[in-house]
């Protein structure tokens, strides 16, 4: 018997009958060759932490744009917060980790610079709009691996896709990953606000913080917690309503009063500009992107090409490359 074959006897032996298990996936757009050593799944979370994208999340904004430590979120610690959320999960509900771990790392791959200021500006010129959780399942369909993709199975394609907005995933490992991302980015907004001196501890709301826990290590795990007694033996992924509503309570206080507020706004208008001016230029000079992007223009049209070219841009690479496009080298050391 190989390894394979092993880990999918032992996900048949131990995994809750809600579990998706590796061997009924609906499979891959293309077949591969076997692989002795690793279930479906978990080839598909290594294909992505080996991708060009997974790596550029470590240069993209997660809510406060260039900060000045060392110790604030970006878009992959985002992501690794929100892997160990849902594992944690997925565990207690004797789920599939293999595919819970997949679809979390690959959930964020199609994020804007400049965190979600980025995606709404993109939203504003892409026709038809733009949505990081689409633009991520196209990032492992069509643009990475040389315009390959990475061939994944339908389960985890379909997981990213679904990570947020209102159609939940078809697989409860996809539902861990939508909640996992609210509790993640909820509580790690709140301890880089406070780092900031945006906000202050003793201002977040009261009840919620009754309910939930005045750190950020009890609010975590008593939401995690909550997903578990509440999920326990049932077919369906969700949190207790009293505990649910605490955390909207603090996801509503931190659009009132950080998420929304004048500094954050004054952010926002420069990360506009820049992806306005990234994206009006290459919408007239397409032939200066790189030559995969070029490729897409020819298949899919010059907006398609232009908008997957400065989403996949870092925050760096994205204001490197405006100055270089607009800002006269003279002035560089000016100041």
């Amino acid at each position: 018997m190989t390894i394979k074959a092993m880990l999918e006897q032992r996900e048949r032996d131990t995994l809750s009958r809600y579990a998706q298990r590796s061997c009924e996936t609906r499979g891959r757009e293309c077949e591969v060759s076997p692989d002795d050593m690793r279930t479906e799944f978990q080839r598909d979370r290594d294909r992505i932490l080996h991708c060009k994208s997974f790596r550029r999340l470590k240069g993209k904004t997660q809510v406060f744009l260039s900060p000045q430590g060392d110790h604030y979120r970006t878009r992959l610690t985002h992501t690794l917060e929100v892997t160990q959320v849902a594992r944690t999960i997925a565990r207690a509900l004797r789920l599939n980790e293999d595919l819970t771990e997949a679809i979390a790392m690959g959930h964020d791959l199609g994020h804007t610079p400049f965190g979600h200021a980025g995606e709404a500006a993109l939203n504003q010129i892409i026709e038809g709009g733009f949505e990081h959780r689409v633009q991520s399942r196209r990032v492992v369909e069509v643009l990475e691996n040389e315009g390959r993709g990475l061939n994944l199975t339908w389960e985890v394609r379909d997981g990213i896709e679904h990570h947020s907005g209102k159609v939940r995933p078809e697989t409860l490992e996809g539902c861990c990953v939508h909640l996992a991302d609210r509790i993640a980015y909820i509580n790690h907004d709140i301890d880089d606000a406070i780092r900031a001196g945006v906000l202050k501890a003793e201002q977040l709301p009261r009840r919620a913080i009754r309910l939930l826990g005045d750190s950020h290590g009890m609010r975590v795990g008593a939401m995690i917690a909550s997903v578990v007694r509440y999920s326990m033996d049932r077919d369906e992924v969700a949190m207790e309503p009293e505990i649910w509503d605490a955390l909207l309570e603090l996801r509503t206080f931190m659009f009132e009063r950080v998420y929304s507020r004048d500094w954050a706004n004054n952010e926002c208008q420069k990360t506009h500009h820049i992806i306005h001016e990234l994206v009006g230029y290459y919408m007239e000079h397409p032939w200066q992107m790189p030559n995969e992007y070029m490729e897409i223009v020819y298949r899919e049209g010059t907006q398609r090409g232009v908008c997957d070219y400065v989403a996949c841009m870092t925050d760096a690479y994205a204001v490197k490359t405006y100055q270089k496009l607009f800002i006269p080298p003279f002035f560089d050391g000016i100041g």
